[in-house]
């Protein structure tokens, strides 16, 4: 028998390595957002799931139980990758209001700009069940509060008003999602969201305040 037919009887004798529930899970969510990319989140079920990962359809309920289990899966992955994303660039920034609102409008747009087309269909299944709409309202939440943190102290003696930082959050979404579809570009998404952060930072500040110009652009 020839080396090449020796090493390829032992390839296909070789087992192959098992994964680990942390390794299929992350192989499990790969796949997922492929095949949103690729095909819509219509397209997206446990058992075409199973099928493009190779795996028996038990595995997949396992990790996930249900079709709802795994968008709210993908949707607290993708929230947690923007979190990490922003939390890092704030640390690293500047003290002013613009490095702050800069900050926070790069960080949301390009972590949208990076996941591509898959997230708007994500966010718009959850719309569907109150427990997916729930768990993508806590995340709302938790971002605004981290919002309210870099900017109060750019507000005077004032505080960041909270209908201020919902608008902020719909601004977010809707110039993300228009530069996702190549509508406006990442610039312009990110220079108008910035305006609007400085804006209602601008608003949230006693009038006395402004009148000095005391906030630091």
């Amino acid at each position: 028998m020839s080396s090449a037919g020796s090493r390829e009887q032992t390839s296909h004798s070789r087992p192959r390595r098992r994964l680990s529930r942390e390794e299929r899970h992350r192989q499990l969510l790969d796949v997922a957002w492929r095949l949103i990319g690729e095909e819509g989140t219509e397209a997206l079920t446990l058992g075409r799931l199973a099928e493009q990962s190779a795996v028996t359809k038990p595995v997949v309920y396992d990790h996930f139980g249900t079709r709802s289990g795994l968008l709210a899966a993908l949707y607290r992955e993708f929230d947690a990758r923007q979190n990490a994303l922003m939390d890092a660039a704030l640390q690293a920034s500047e003290p002013t209001l613009a490095g702050r609102a800069a900050v926070i409008a790069s960080s949301y747009v390009d972590c949208v700009l990076l996941q591509g087309r898959e997230i708007p269909g994500v966010i718009a299944a959850l719309a569907g069940s109150p427990e997916l709409e729930r768990i993508k309202r806590d995340c709302e939440t938790a971002f605004i509060e981290r919002c309210r943190i870099a900017l109060a102290p750019f507000a005077g003696t004032g505080a960041v008003a909270s209908a201020g930082l919902w608008a902020m959050l719909g601004a977010a979404e809707a110039l993300s999602y228009a530069a996702a579809t190549a509508e406006i570009t990442a610039a312009q998404a990110r220079d108008e969201l910035f305006e609007t952060i400085v804006a209602m930072v601008a608003r949230s500040a006693p009038r006395h305040t402004l009148g000095r110009r005391h906030i630091t652009l």
